[in-house]
């Protein structure tokens, strides 16, 4: 179902000239103003940084009520889908628009398992690399180098080619993101082995060595399934809407997504569950907390709360709710149950939840609160983690990205300004410049 025109217009009035706007609808959530033809009717933009009240498209993909602590992926709860499905069903939910049958399921599964390897080339594209090259840089030039190993699945027009590019991307982001690891490390690269589920692959291409059986845990394998669920889509985010932005003119699969990992780098989008487990390194102990907590809420200090609060969740982040109960099962199987940045995570929470300055704030824990400690435990470093993030969100981006290339009302995307600068003025040769 599109949005549709309701018999509600509102009006703008400009000097002496009202200017009635089209009020549009969706199956759920706020209407929106169609401001479509206000620049040919009044000669005006509006102006919105950041886009924080902006629809920039129709999608049918993710809803989020930040007010009630909604999240859901094509109208399924993410509660659900995580407690009861795998992170393989919520890609064919995302892209296919509604949950597969037993036999969807297992053909989708065959087919992303088959697709799992990349390129032998590959390898030796890495090798071009620093050794101490960060993780997210790797995967930015190597995501969008795909495109020249895979070329026969670029055009855009030809609905096969993108479904193939699609699976190709949910399939090989994993291997290059352990590959991004392994260099890191100094370790040989470690192949897909495809009698083990998504998650499991993904551990063992991480950790395992060629010198001795690596087994699976299949605690932290469920775990990570999860984290993946949890962060597979969220709405029109900063690099979802770059990977739009990008798509929009008519680019590849392969250079959008990557777009779409250089801006979930920023420490602001895709790192701030790194930013959480450093504060909670900062904080170091229990005993430490008040005086943190005088700093954070001293408006003179320049001391934040990171992992609490969202810009989009004004309650709580239902994420967080499953990432906590994840956290738990993590720390307990890998004997961290007693590691001190949990039991300051644990005080920092109780205090948050119970304290009228954070409740009045509504400053919650987040999602990024608990997977940056979960993600330590399973023994990735942090510099993976944003990767991990990558990982996961690669499915939202390519069905956020054929959604856009399927609807007709797209443009190439292209945001005005309030121009500040100089007005016009003349030219002076520089021997006569004062």
């Amino acid at each position: 179902m599109d949005a549709t025109t309701n018999n509600k217009t509102a009006t703008l009035t400009v000097g002496n000239k009202n200017f009635d706007l089209p009020v549009l609808t969706g199956t759920v959530g706020p209407d929106v103003i169609d401001i479509g033809k206000l620049y040919a009717q009044t000669g005006m933009f509006t102006y919105d940084p950041g886009f924080t009240s902006t629809a920039s498209c129709q999608s049918k993909i993710t809803y989020i009520d930040g007010d009630a602590g909604v999240l859901e992926y094509r109208g399924y709860p993410i509660e659900q889908l995580a407690e009861k499905g795998d992170f393989l069903e919520t890609c064919y939910l995302l892209l296919y628009g509604e949950l597969p049958t037993k036999a969807q399921k297992e053909d989708f599964d065959y087919r992303v398992t088959r697709h799992n390897m990349v390129h032998e080339q590959m390898a030796r594209f890495f090798q071009g690399f620093r050794r101490d090259a960060h993780p997210m840089a790797v995967m930015v030039a190597s995501v969008g180098a795909l495109a020249a190993f895979y070329h026969d699945s670029t055009d855009i027009n030809d609905p096969t080619q993108r479904m193939v590019a699609s699976i190709r991307m949910i399939a090989k982001v994993p291997t290059l993101a352990a590959m991004a690891y392994k260099y890191s490390v100094g370790q040989p690269f470690i192949y897909p082995k495809n009698t083990l589920s998504y998650a499991a692959n993904f551990l063992r291409m991480c950790f395992a060595t060629p010198c001795e059986e690596y087994v699976v845990n299949p605690v932290l394998a469920n775990a990570l399934d999860k984290i993946f669920t949890l962060h597979a889509d969220h709405e029109q985010n900063a690099s979802t809407s770059t990977v739009r932005i990008a798509g929009s003119s008519g680019a590849n699969p392969f250079a959008c997504i990557a777009a779409g990992i250089a801006c979930l780098w920023g420490p602001a989008h895709g790192g701030a569950n790194e930013a959480a487990l450093a504060m909670l390194k900062e904080i170091g102990t229990v005993e430490n907390i008040p005086d943190f907590i005088a700093k954070v809420k001293d408006k003179s200090s320049s001391v934040r709360l990171m992992g609490f609060g969202h810009r989009v969740y004004k309650n709580y982040d239902p994420r967080a709710k499953i990432m906590q109960q994840v956290c738990h099962e993590v720390l307990a199987e890998t004997g961290h149950h007693g590691d001190p940045l949990l039991k300051v995570a644990m005080e920092l929470e109780k205090i948050a939840l119970s304290d009228q300055y954070f409740i009045d704030r509504k400053l919650y824990p987040n999602v990024d609160f608990y997977s940056g400690i979960t993600l330590k435990a399973m023994g990735f470093p942090t510099d993976m983690f944003t990767v991990l993030f990558a990982v996961a969100r690669t499915v939202g981006w390519i069905s956020q990205w054929s959604e856009m290339i399927e609807d007709p009302q797209q443009k190439i995307g292209r945001p005005r300004q309030l121009f500040t600068g100089a007005t016009t003025r003349n030219y002076v040769e520089i021997g006569k410049r004062g």
